[in-house]
């Protein structure tokens, strides 16, 4: 397995995770000033997205995969920074920016993955076929 492969394994494993938490846990929509239903809805997007990475990635290319979620995690960057100098300036929208990003760029980052050309070659390399032994020519044969 490349470190490519694990990292976008190791990716939407934590989506997975992290989608699960958002979605189930009413502290999280306490925590960020948003209502229950965006964390929901939040969690839901993220749990998706990462399930698809999961089940996908792999089969996609590498370096579109690698791309996406480059791309990805510089919008979470700058999603969190804006919502918390939002959150600092004293409004209470810094929860839904972050939540908002968090589904809109989830369910896009599943939509351009599902489109994303397929590998060329298969992830992990084909199990070598195994041949059937031939029996040893001289093996059955007696010594006179």
């Amino acid at each position: 397995m490349t470190s490519k492969l694990a990292g976008a394994i190791s990716d939407g494993a934590f989506k997975v995770m992290l989608g699960a938490a958002l979605a189930v846990s009413p502290t999280f929509g306490s925590l960020f000033g948003v209502p229950a239903w965006l964390m929901v809805v939040t969690g839901s997007a993220v749990l998706i997205s990462g399930t698809v990475e999961i089940v996908y990635g792999p089969r996609r290319s590498m370096a579109a995969c690698v791309r996406l979620m480059f791309l990805y995690d510089i919008g979470w960057t700058v999603a969190t920074a804006v919502a918390l100098g939002v959150a600092w300036l004293g409004s209470t929208a810094g929860g839904e920016i972050w939540a908002g990003y968090q589904a809109v760029a989830s369910l896009a980052f599943t939509v351009l993955l599902l489109r994303a050309p397929a590998s060329a070659a298969p992830a992990s390399p084909p199990a070598t076929p195994v041949q059937p032994s031939t029996p040893d020519a001289t093996a059955g044969e007696h010594a006179p």
